[in-house]
């Protein structure tokens, strides 16, 4: 434990192959000194002593969702990620929408993932997926994520469903639905088993958003509009049930 605790995540990943007794040190406890070690040297302090990874009980799940936080370089060119490593920041660039994907997306399984606002939404303000192939930044003020057949959002300014350009009804499907609150954290459940696309506000499921989704790698993805707003997204990991 104390050699693996200087390892970086690729080295420790070849070491968890080499034989049971090795596996076992390393994921039998994800609080152990490998994983705080690696913790402390990939995510920034600010990661660590805030509530950012407050919904991540672990150290290795910290460090799992690190690896799984927006990409600095599958973004627009007008956001940029704050040093804590999960929070777009979007520059106040006028006439324009920008988003931002994670750096890994998913074509098997079953993934969470909670998304927040920390400033105001604007006009348009999407979560969801998107392919590789989805643009990340447009002219004017749009429903980036969605429009096109690439992208799967939800819009949050005005609970509308978006994909391929269209409406597809709103969402959650209720009578009132209530408007989303500025920090709200909002869960996405990804399951590429029975290729939906689900959404949690706080431990209320509000049901399935999309069904049918294609046998291709998605990746969480947001869209935003405001000058200034900024939006943090952290991967939780496998869902759970109930």
């Amino acid at each position: 434990e104390l050699v693996f605790s200087y390892l970086e995540l690729r080295e420790l990943r070849s070491c968890a192959l080499v034989c049971k007794l090795w596996h076992r040190v390393l994921h039998g406890d994800e609080n152990s000194e490998v994983w705080r070690s690696l913790a402390a040297r990939c995510l920034a302090e600010e990661a660590l002593r805030t509530d950012i990874l407050c919904n991540v009980p672990t150290y290795k799940g910290k460090v799992r969702a690190f690896h799984h936080a927006f990409s600095t370089n599958d973004c627009s060119r007008n956001v940029y990620i704050k040093k804590n490593g999960f929070t777009l920041h979007r520059n106040p660039i006028a006439q324009s929408t920008d988003g931002a994907r994670t750096k890994i997306g998913f074509s098997e399984g079953r993934h969470a993932w909670e998304v927040w606002w920390e400033g105001p939404l604007g006009t348009v303000a999407v979560i969801g997926i998107a392919t590789k192939r989805a643009a990340m930044q447009c002219q004017g003020y749009v429903a980036l994520l969605g429009s096109d057949d690439q992208s799967w959002g939800w819009n949050l300014v005005d609970n509308n469903l978006l994909h391929n350009g269209e409406v597809n009804g709103s969402f959650p499907q209720c009578n009132n639905a209530p408007k989303y609150q500025i920090g709200e954290r909002i869960r996405v459940i990804l399951d590429m088993e029975d290729k939906t696309l689900a959404f949690e506000r706080g431990y209320e499921f509000l049901g399935v958003a999309f069904r049918g989704l294609p046998k291709v790698c998605l990746y969480p993805a947001v869209s935003a509009v405001y000058g200034n707003t900024e939006v943090t997204l952290v991967y939780l990991g496998k869902p759970l049930d109930g």
